[in-house]
């Protein structure tokens, strides 16, 4: 518990504190970015990018090391990356255009053929003197036991650019990820703002290969929008939502894997991220399943207590024991079932209300207007007094029925 309390407080020493700041700083980034492909319904696109990064790290290093150098320099080896990412963006983004094929064909395609050619120059390079100790696989799952000042400076800027990128075109990207067309006539370019959140994408795999890894980095990407879409309805709280869940996330991540040294940080950071999803899934206000199981119930109470009043209206039997409780509790029946003088008057004004939808059905022939009853919705919340009134003196009733 000290090593995590410690680690947590940045008081694990220089290196975890460096890592910590760094995936918080990664997440943050990695969040807003990720938030319109996620609204593009472009997810895959991440997982394209993040694979075509992994030849242009092994292009790198041969480049370096045939000029003399010994491979390893940081933004080297990022810039190779990028090189390579882009091309595999632009890959992608042709075939979608220019080919029949289907954009999730050419993502296969590209994340394949990219991925392989990563691979087989990853083998050639540890067969080299300079590549045996290259350390070139943690771009795969991420390392961050020997992370310096530099790389996190590298993490910092590259994520601060992105973050202000993403804040500057975030109203094109917004119209381009709802609806293409419209953001096209209004003259909106749809395939430079593609690129342009593409481009988001792969500045931020990028700078997060040294920490998660190509491979964990779509986790990243993805997640953290998917989460904070179930704690928020408007597009530009997505967005920040995202970003602070996968700051969180990142951070998180980063204590436990420092507090017990054993944890690979990039695993860490993405299981912290799902399970931040999980709780949101079940617990989130509006969207979570348990709010959907306790409107359900709420909803199921509603209509047996509707169809237990209709029933006391027409003296009918209530055979429904549900329905018999939840009246009992509402103070409608007695024990024995007979109804209370409030329970009269509410069955009363149920049974008034139904025929007071026939007459607005019969005067306003409004599908848009009448259709909103389901027999549930208090006509007042529909019509004004002064129609109720109306609709009272159509069917010879009083003008106005007082509801208990």
């Amino acid at each position: 518990m000290q090593a995590f309390w410690d680690a947590l407080t940045l008081n694990a020493g220089y290196n975890a504190a460096l890592v910590t700041l760094g995936a918080a700083m990664l997440g943050f980034a990695a969040g807003t970015s990720g938030t319109f492909l996620f609204l593009r319904k472009r997810a895959l696109v991440s997982d394209a990018v993040a694979h075509a990064t992994l030849p242009g790290v092994g292009l790198a290093f041969l480049i370096m090391v045939a000029l003399g150098g010994d491979g390893r320099n940081l933004m080297g080896l990022l810039a190779g990356s990028a090189m390579t990412a882009w091309l595999g963006l632009l890959t992608v983004e042709w075939m979608a255009r220019r080919t029949r094929l289907g954009e999730d064909t050419a993502i296969g395609a590209v994340l394949s053929v990219f991925f392989g050619i990563g691979v087989v120059l990853l083998t050639v390079i540890q067969s080299l003197g300079q590549g045996r100790q290259a350390g070139l696989e943690d771009f795969l799952l991420g390392s961050t036991a020997g992370m310096l000042f530099e790389d996190a400076v590298v993490i910092a800027i590259g994520g601060a650019l992105a973050v202000a990128a993403t804040f500057v075109l975030r109203r094109p990207m917004t119209l381009v990820a709802f609806d293409p067309g419209y953001a096209a006539a209004s003259g909106v370019d749809v395939r430079r703002i593609d690129l342009a959140m593409m481009g988001l994408v792969m500045a931020v795999t990028v700078v997060g290969l040294k920490i998660v890894g190509l491979i964990l980095i779509v986790a990243m990407l993805i997640i953290p929008p998917v989460t904070a879409r179930f704690w928020t309805e408007q597009s530009d709280r997505v967005i920040w939502y995202a970003g602070a869940l996968g700051g969180i996330a990142g951070y998180l991540g980063a204590v436990l894997s420092a507090s017990a040294p054993a944890l690979p940080t990039g695993p860490i950071i993405v299981l912290v991220s799902a399970a931040l999803f999980t709780l949101s899934l079940l617990f989130a206000p509006a969207r979570g399943v348990l709010a959907a199981v306790l409107r359900h119930r709420q909803f199921q109470r509603r209509v047996h207590r509707r169809q237990g009043l209709l029933a006391l209206a027409h003296d009918e039997p209530i055979r429904e024991v549900y329905t018999l409780r939840l009246l009992r509790r509402d103070g409608y029946v007695r024990g024995d079932g007979v109804a209370t003088d409030a329970g009269r008057a509410q069955a009363a004004k149920i049974a008034r209300d139904e025929r007071r939808w026939d007459i607005a059905r019969e005067v306003h022939q409004d599908a848009g207007l009448t259709g909103r009853y389901d027999g549930l919705t208090p006509i007042e919340q529909v019509f004004t007094p002064d129609e109720i009134a109306e609709f009272d003196r159509l069917i010879g009733g009083p003008r106005q029925v007082e509801e208990v």
